[in-house]
């Protein structure tokens, strides 16, 4: 029954395509395919061909065997651009820019088999005219394979990040932990990929839904000249640690796990407020892994109760594991907004974590 559902959704999909804008050419490219024996895959916005193609033996090509194509008219497709690429030599992978109304967003990156062949599709179709009006710009393709996450909580370590990263993007090689340059007690972290196409797919993926890392928001964006600067020359500063007031004189911060619940349990007894009662519920999965779920907070003697919805990493969490999380990411929230509220108490109570 599964599987004739998904085979009912298969065959739905391309007349879907089809009854939005620009059907002819749509439709062109369906037979195109058809004959040609050629197959394309749409993901995060773009629409792939190769990566390897048919009959690929070896390794991948080398950084440099990928162009840059812009200035392409918005309703052409691959019918026309992959012979037209594949003209100058073989090509290892296509990936075509898609809106979701189903025209081209304007650009496109193509990989060819080694650098040289690059270079002569640079040379022969740099001034191309595709259509009239429409000369092509062709580049070589800067392929940055690495990301800039800013904004990150002090106090989580090099090896959980990782292991975040790893579970909700692919193709990662190296990641780095540094002092936030823009924000105090935060830290940053430089993320390099195996490819271009990793990277950008991960950029993508990070930046959908509710971007918090344990209750911090933290923003992504490729990794920026003037701090490979200060990368390079050993500028950027050691990560930021930090934890509990009450927490640093009992424990020593090699051995402390950051408990979010139990240091929100510790802020409202000290406030005199109850403690409080959780209720999570998970709605749904999202991409690379996501879970969103809803929550509602009753704190006995504060006014009103949290509400609010969140994501988490944990596809590949048992239920109790889930839950816990869950609670402590809103525990984080909790208490940026008690600290909004109490202001001067809540500093003194020794817990900030803005």
């Amino acid at each position: 029954m599964e599987q004739r559902k998904r085979a009912e959704t298969a065959a739905s999909e391309p007349q879907i395509w089809l009854n939005s804008v620009n059907r002819k050419n749509k439709t062109a490219l369906i037979e195109w395919m058809r004959h040609s024996n050629i197959s394309l895959v749409q993901v995060n916005g773009q629409r792939m061909y190769g990566a390897p193609p048919p009959g690929w033996l070896g390794d991948a090509p080398p950084h440099g065997s990928e162009i840059f194509i812009g200035n392409l008219p918005q309703e052409i497709y691959e019918d026309t651009l992959i012979p037209l690429f594949q003209s100058v030599g073989k090509l290892y992978e296509f990936r075509l820019m898609m809106t979701f109304s189903g025209l081209n967003r304007g650009f496109a990156y193509a990989r060819y088999s080694s650098r040289r062949v690059a270079d002569q599709a640079i040379a022969q179709l740099g001034s191309y005219e595709i259509q009239p009006g429409f000369k092509m710009f062709v580049c070589r393709s800067t392929e940055k394979c690495e990301l800039m996450l800013d904004g990150l909580p002090g106090f989580m370590d090099h090896t959980v990040l990782e292991d975040i990263l790893v579970k909700m993007t692919t193709g990662v090689e190296t990641v780095s932990l540094y002092a936030s340059l823009t924000s105090d007690m935060k830290n940053m972290a430089i993320v390099k990929y195996n490819s271009h196409k990793a990277a950008a797919l991960a950029k993508k993926s990070l930046c959908e839904g509710n971007r918090t890392m344990y209750g911090c928001l933290f923003t992504v964006d490729w990794l920026q000249q003037s701090v490979r600067m200060k990368l390079q020359s050993g500028m950027l500063a050691k990560p930021n640690f930090f934890l509990p007031q009450s927490y640093n004189k009992q424990v020593t911060p090699e051995k402390f796990t950051p408990n979010a619940v139990e240091c929100l349990h510790l802020l409202c007894e000290k406030l005199k407020l109850g403690q409080p009662v959780y209720q999570i519920k998970f709605l749904r999965h999202g991409n690379c892994g996501w879970l969103r779920f809803s929550y509602w907070v009753q704190i006995p003697k504060h006014e009103v109760p949290f509400t609010g919805y969140a994501w988490l990493v944990g596809d590949k969490l048992i239920p109790t594991e889930k839950y816990q999380q869950a609670k402590e990411m809103v525990a984080l929230r909790i208490m940026k907004e008690l600290e909004k509220s109490w202001g001067p108490l809540f500093l003194n109570s020794g817990y900030s974590w803005s």
